[in-house]
């Protein structure tokens, strides 16, 4: 299943970009980017991944199936009007505390292992990911150790 095929069940207001959101809603579409662009980064967006995103989204924000729904259309349509990840990074960098950013990297990596792989690209991008949140090294790969364990 593709992404465009999964979000267009709904229709959003395309005047609403991530510039006029409030604060906690810019963070929130931010580490939704960050978690469809790691599912996208091996060209298949998996169901695995699709539910996995789902279900972090939804538990990380406390918001049912419908409002997660709506906030992965609306960091959808911003990914796709966006050149790169840094603004996104930037945004949660900004916004989050170390622990926060240390949740957003573990479920970065929850959404790399949804499908049982890890590309080369994937661990690429996760180590680009981490170094724009500003997290160390360590940082990223005690995350990658409590996901792969199953904590």
């Amino acid at each position: 299943m593709n992404l465009n095929r999964f979000f267009s069940e709904r229709k959003i207001d395309a005047g609403r970009i991530l510039i006029e959101e409030d604060e906690d809603e810019k963070a929130r579409i931010a580490t939704c980017v960050l978690l469809l662009d790691i599912a996208n980064s091996d060209d298949e967006f998996s169901d695995a991944e699709q539910d996995t995103i789902m279900a972090i989204v939804q538990k990380r924000f406390g918001v049912s199936e419908e409002t997660a729904r709506e906030l992965l259309d609306r960091s959808a349509e911003e990914r796709d009007d966006s050149v790169d990840l840094w603004r996104f990074a930037k945004v949660i960098r900004e916004k989050y505390s170390l622990e926060e950013k240390r949740h957003v990297i573990r479920s970065i990596w929850q959404v790399v292992f949804a499908d049982g792989t890890l590309s080369p690209h994937e661990d690429y991008l996760v180590h680009k990911l981490s170094k724009l949140l500003g997290l160390s090294h360590k940082e990223l790969i005690e995350a990658k150790l409590h996901v792969s364990r199953g904590a």
